[in-house]
C-alpha cells in the first residue's frame, strides 16, 4: 500500500483517523502499531514475519547490550544487533545481485551457475533497517537510553507515514513523542494541508512528467522486463534526437524531486496529523550553488545518517592525511549509491557523485563563487542532471550511449502540440524547483510551510486543501499511472 493509491486515499486514511481520534489517548499508540503492520502487511502479507522477528530480537538484543558489564560483550551484542538489520538488508536487496554477479564471473570459467531463487524485495526495507541501526548503535553510544516496551521500539520501527519511504528518523529525535505528544487541531490541520501537498506534488506533477519519460525511456525499473523488450529499449535510446533526449533527462530530474519530496510532504504531514514532528527530507535543493550544498539539501535525513554513521565512523575529516580525508567521502557517497539500487549503475552514480564532492571540495566550490549565484545554480543543476542518466537508465552501456546522444547536435523541433499537459507541467515543476531562488519565494514558502495560520487562514488554507485533494483523487482514477520510484530505495 502506497499513499497515492485510492485504497489508503479512500480507506485506510479516513478509517484510520477517525478511530485513532475516538480512542484514549493511552490506547492510540497501540491501535497506531496495529494500523502499521496492516499497512506493511498489505498485499505481502509474507514479508510482516520477517519484520517482527527482526524488530523482537533487536529489542531484546539492545537491553542486554545495555546492561552489560563487559566492554567484549557490549560489543559483541552491538554486532549481532547491527548484523540482524544489516544481513536482512543484505539478502533481500542485494542477494539476486550479488549470486548475478557471482554467475557472471562463473561463466568466464566455463563453470556451471549457481541455482537461485529470486527473491523479491521487502518494501522500505532501507528505511526500516537504518532506523534499526540507528537506535541500536545511539543506545551502545548513550545517545539515548533503550526503550522500556517492545510496543514503542516496534513503533518506532513500523510508523506506517515514514515506514516506506522516510524520512529516516532517529530515536533520540522522536523518543519524547513516542512516549507523550499533543495533537492539537490546528497540527491536525496543518498536518493535513502538509499531505495534500505532497500529494498534489506527487500526482499532479511527478506523475504527469513521470508518463511521458516512460514513453521514451521505458519503465524505470529493468528487473522486470523481457529482453525483447530491452532491446526495443536499447534501439529507442540509439536512434533518439538530442532534443527529446535533453526534454527526457529534464523531467526525470523534475520527476524524482517531486515525487520523493511529494512523499516526504505526505509523511511528515501524516505524522503532524498524530502529533509527530518528523525532520524535514528536502530543503529547496535545486537551488544550490554546489554540489555539497546540493546533498545538504537533498534527502537531508539519509545525509545525516550517513555522516553519523558512516562518514565519521571512518575518521571523517579528521584524518593524518588529505588523501584519506577524500578517500572518506567518495566511499560515502559510493555506498549510497548502492543503497539506492542493487545494479552496477548505482554504484557508478555514486562514484561520480563522490568524484564531484571531492572536485568541489578541491577546487568546483571557488570557481562557483567567481561565476556568480545565478550561474552556479545553473553550472550545479547541470551536473546533477548529467549524472542521473545512470541513476534512471539501469545499465551503463545505455547510460553511456544516452549521454552521447545528449550531446549528438542533433537537434529537432519539439512539437508543442503533441502533448501540451506534459509542456505545461514541466514548466510548473522548473517554475516551483527555482522559486526559492528570490527573497519574494522564500518567504511564500515559509507562509505556506513553516508559519502559524489564523482562523481565515484556515478557513481558505482548508477549502483550497479539499478541492485540491479531490482534484487529485479524480486525476489518479483518470491516469490510473502512478510510480513508486523509491520502492526499491
Amino acid at each position: 500500500m502506497v499513499f497515492s493509491s485510492n485504497i489508503f486515499l479512500l480507506y485506510f486514511m479516513p478509517v484510520f483517523f477517525l478511530v485513532y481520534f475516538i480512542l484514549p489517548k493511552k490506547t492510540r499508540n497501540y491501535f497506531l502499531l496495529l494500523a502499521s503492520l496492516v499497512f506493511y502487511a498489505w498485499g505481502a502479507p509474507e514479508f510482516i514475519i520477517h519484520l517482527i522477528v527482526s524488530v523482537v530480537a533487536n529489542f531484546y538484543l539492545v537491553r542486554w547490550m545495555d546492561k552489560a558489564e563487559k566492554p567484549r560483550l557490549k560489543k559483541l551484542l552491538c554486532g549481532i544487533s547491527i548484523a540482524i538489520s544489516i544481513g536482512l538488508l543484505f539478502y533481500f536487496k542485494y542477494g539476486n545481485f550479488t549470486m548475478q554477479n557471482i554467475n557472471a564471473v562463473r561463466s568466464w570459467f566455463d563453470a556451471e551457475p549457481l541455482q537461485w531463487t529470486k527473491i523479491l524485495l521487502p518494501i522500505g526495507i532501507s528505511f526500516f533497517s537504518f532506523q534499526s541501526v540507528t537506535y541500536t548503535l545511539d543506545t551502545y553510544r548513550k545517545v539515548n537510553q533503550p526503550m522500556k516496551r517492545l510496543s514503542d521500539y516496534m513503533l518506532y520501527i513500523v510508523m506506517f507515514p515514514q515506514l516506506i519511504a522516510g524520512p529516516i528518523v532517529r530515536y533520540c529525535d522522536i523518543a519524547d513523542q513516542i512516549r507523550d505528544r499533543e495533537s492539537r487541531y490546528t497540527d491536525r490541520l496543518h498536518g493535513f494541508y502538509r499531505f495534500v501537498l505532497g500529494l498534489c506534488k506527487k500526482v499532479l506533477i511527478a506523475d504527469v512528467i513521470g508518463f511521458q519519460v516512460d514513453q521514451i525511456l521505458g519503465p524505470s525499473n529493468y528487473d522486470v522486463l523481457t529482453s525483447a523488450q530491452l532491446a526495443d529499449i536499447a534501439t529507442k535510446i540509439a536512434t533518439i534526437d538530442s532534443t527529446t533526449a535533453w526534454i527526457a533527462i529534464f523531467a526525470f530530474t523534475f520527476q524524482i524531486y517531486f515525487d520523493f519530496a511529494g512523499y516526504s510532504d505526505m509523511a511528515i504531514g501524516l505524522g503532524r496529523m498524530m502529533g509527530f514532528r518528523f525532520p524535514e527530507n528536502f530543503d529547496n535543493p535545486y537551488v544550490s550553488t554546489t554540489i555539497s550544498e546540493f546533498w545538504r539539501r537533498w534527502h537531508q535525513t539519509f545525509s545525516v545518517f550517513i555522516k553519523h554513521y558512516l562518514y565519521f565512523p571512518l575518521g571523517g575529516s579528521r584524518v593524518k592525511t588529505e588523501a584519506r580525508k577524500y578517500f572518506n567521502l567518495w566511499f560515502c557517497f559510493l555506498v549510497s549509491g548502492l543503497w539506492h539500487g542493487a545494479a552496477w549503475n548505482f554504484v557508478v552514480y555514486g562514484a561520480l557523485q563522490g568524484i564531484f564532492i571531492c572536485a568541489d571540495k578541491l577546487f568546483l566550490k571557488k570557481f562557483n563563487e567567481r561565476l556568480g549565484r545565478i550561474p552556479s545554480v545553473v553550472f550545479t543543476f547541470l551536473i546533477i542532471v548529467l549524472t542521473r542518466c545512470f541513476f534512471r537508465i539501469e545499465r551503463i552501456d545505455l547510460s553511456w550511449l544516452f549521454i552521447k546522444r545528449l550531446f549528438a547536435f542533433d537537434f529537432t523541433p519539439f512539437h508543442f502540440a503533441d502533448n501540451p499537459h506534459f509542456y505545461v507541467t514541466l514548466l510548473v515543476a522548473a517554475f516551483f524547483s527555482f522559486f526559492t531562488l528570490s527573497k519574494f519565494g522564500l518567504k511564500v514558502q515559509d507562509k505556506v510551510y513553516f508559519t502559524e495560520y489564523g482562523k481565515r487562514q484556515h478557513i481558505i488554507a482548508f477549502i483550497v486543501s479539499i478541492l485540491a485533494f479531490v482534484f487529485c483523487l479524480g486525476a489518479l482514477n483518470a491516469s490510473g499511472f502512478s510510480p513508486f520510484i523509491y520502492f526499491r530505495f
